[in-house]
């Protein structure tokens, strides 16, 4: 008969969670001086409240200045967040209101259900509440 020999882990060791990847969107609809003040105190906002977070790795902020929402066609950042997005870069979005995203409604429905569909989930700090899957929550 053969022996088996059974090998047991370490018990003292702990597994590692990797961190997520958290981004930020922010935009602006005119480029007026008040506008571009607001919008340089989002993004100040963002990357603190973001890196303050040790679960958390910061993989960038993405805006759109002075570009109204009606169209995401005309958004440069917001269409380079969703293909970093596809691309496996992001984790999390964090960003003030969905809004932000699209004023058409159609359009803001079809990035947060392709958004949900990657698995990636979005932040809205007006409404603070956040959605986080089970996965990623810290027992």
């Amino acid at each position: 008969m053969k022996k088996i020999t059974k090998i047991d882990g370490n018990k003292g060791t702990s597994i590692i969670k990797p961190k997520l990847r958290v981004a930020a969107y922010c935009r602006v609809s005119t480029d007026s001086d008040e506008q571009l003040v607001s919008l340089e105190a989002q993004k100040s906002h963002y990357e603190t409240y973001i890196k303050a977070n040790p679960e958390w790795e910061y993989v960038g902020l993405y805006y759109d200045e002075g570009i109204s929402g009606t169209k995401k066609e005309n958004r440069s950042e917001l269409l380079r967040m969703l293909s970093d997005c596809e691309n496996k870069k992001i984790d999390l979005i964090i960003t003030k209101s969905i809004s932000r995203f699209a004023r058409n409604t159609t359009d803001c429905l079809e990035m947060v259900r392709k958004l949900l569909d990657l698995g990636i989930y979005i932040v809205s700090i007006s409404r603070r509440k956040i959605s986080i899957p089970n996965q990623w929550k810290v027992s």
